[in-house]
């Protein structure tokens, strides 16, 4: 491809500061412990027993230590008579095809060999009756051919809407549980209900209906590291998950800014966000009845660098940016890409922004389509994704702000440094 000629010239960027956050850290230490004791609680409330047919719901977001945590659960339940196998919660995503499940569980290191029970991957659902008399509900066929279905979720804000509750429980029940049928019901009639209010009713007739007995509760703290490990039985779920969506609320690892000029993100993933990268840090978000999350942050440009290697090519949310280098462009997966975007009527998320051809030149872009500003006075951030902005590059127009944030420790300031390809080099990669 070739580009304007002022594209290729030389820019000079000002220095940027490397920053760290320093933010409340309680984490449980020991993992195994903790999801032994949850997972025994919660077949306790169940009432699951030796000869069982167990579902587990694994879904498709990277939390930390998800195959420990995926193999600990399996093996309380098998410690207590129970056959188990993994049901993929995840909706659409994968392509909406069983091989794209699996695929998706996968690259997060979830595997029948890594945690101890086979997956059964199939993408029939069955309608289990309707809500408000138009809105279908739908459960894995797969998980209603087991004696009890519990879930492995973490609880946090959503990337589309706010409400007691988010992204959690109830959502991987109606939604991921729901396979791609329930997915599309939800997105589609929430549109007509209201996010909220729909995922609710949903969630209620799901609970009277199906064999779904609840979940263990994830929140983790700014570190993406657990700090809270429940069992969360069905009948006390609406409860328990706005109290641990509050929780999670209050560790969400947010950046000390609310006005930028850049804001550069240098991978974006499904794993990472459902929304590729998280509205609740970067104060974007375009679609169809989505809430407004500028209250967090307004970013004049948003430039993307990469996309994750465990998304799959799956790279919604580069429509909510301004720029994408030529990475991003080429490890996409446009039809996974498009079933995401077009399963959750998030078209925005899947339009393709400038495409500049690396990281250097991106980042340039970022600067120079500002309008009559010099370099030196751009408020700048460089993030590695926005499920980590606890360390993070700003440009030297932030000093003196930042310097006034309690929490932040400015560890050194220099040049942007980029290897022989221009690809981005920052202090936290550690070579």
């Amino acid at each position: 491809m070739r580009y304007p000629s002022f594209i290729e010239s030389d820019f000079a960027f000002p220095a940027f500061m490397h920053a760290v956050m320093h933010f409340p850290r309680p984490r449980t230490d020991d993992l195994t412990a903790a999801l032994t004791g949850a997972t025994k609680q919660l077949a306790q409330a169940a009432g699951i027993k030796a000869g069982n047919r167990v579902a587990l719901g694994v879904g498709s977001r990277g939390i930390a230590h998800l195959p420990l945590m995926v193999r600990s659960i399996v093996a309380e339940l098998k410690h207590l008579g129970a056959d188990v196998f993994i049901v993929p919660a995840m909706g659409s995503h994968g392509g909406a095809t069983p091989g794209g499940q699996v695929g998706v569980l996968a690259r997060l290191g979830v595997t029948a060999d890594s945690c101890g029970a086979p997956i059964r991957p199939a993408m029939a659902a069955i309608e289990m009756g309707r809500v408000w008399e138009d809105v279908p509900v739908y459960f894995a066929q797969a998980a209603c051919q087991a004696d009890h279905t519990i879930a492995i979720n973490r609880v946090k804000p959503h990337t589309k809407f706010k409400g007691p509750l988010e992204s959690g429980i109830a959502k991987m029940l109606c939604v991921g549980l729901g396979k791609h049928e329930g997915a599309l019901a939800f997105h589609r009639f929430a549109l007509r209900h209201g996010f909220h209010p729909l995922l609710r009713a949903m969630a209620e007739a799901l609970k009277a209906r199906t064999n779904f007995r609840g979940a263990i509760g994830i929140v983790e703290n700014a570190y993406e590291e657990a700090c809270r490990i429940e069992a969360v039985p069905v009948q006390d779920m609406f409860a328990k998950e706005a109290e641990l969506l509050e929780a999670a609320k209050s560790h969400l690892p947010r950046l000390p800014f609310r006005d930028l000029d850049l804001l550069v993100i240098r991978r974006i993933g499904k794993e990472i966000s459902g929304a590729g990268m998280d509205p609740n840090v970067t104060g974007r978000a375009f679609d169809l009845m989505e809430s407004d999350f500028s209250d967090q942050l307004k970013a004049t440009r948003v430039a993307v660098l990469d996309l994750s290697d465990h998304s799959g090519g799956n790279a919604i949310g580069m429509g909510n940016a301004d720029i994408i280098t030529e990475k991003v462009f080429a490890r996409m997966d446009y039809g996974v890409t498009l079933m995401n975007a077009l399963t959750s009527l998030s078209l925005h998320k899947a339009f393709i922004p400038v495409r500049l051809p690396n990281d250097r030149k991106a980042i340039q872009a970022g600067f120079t389509t500002l309008g009559p500003v010099a370099p030196g006075e751009v408020r700048a951030v460089i993030i590695e994704d926005t499920r980590q902005t606890t360390e993070f590059l700003a440009s030297a127009a932030l000093a003196a702000e930042l310097g006034a944030v309690p929490e932040a420790e400015i560890r050194s300031t220099a040049s942007l440094a980029f290897d022989a390809d221009d690809n981005l080099r920052v202090p936290w990669d550690g070579d």
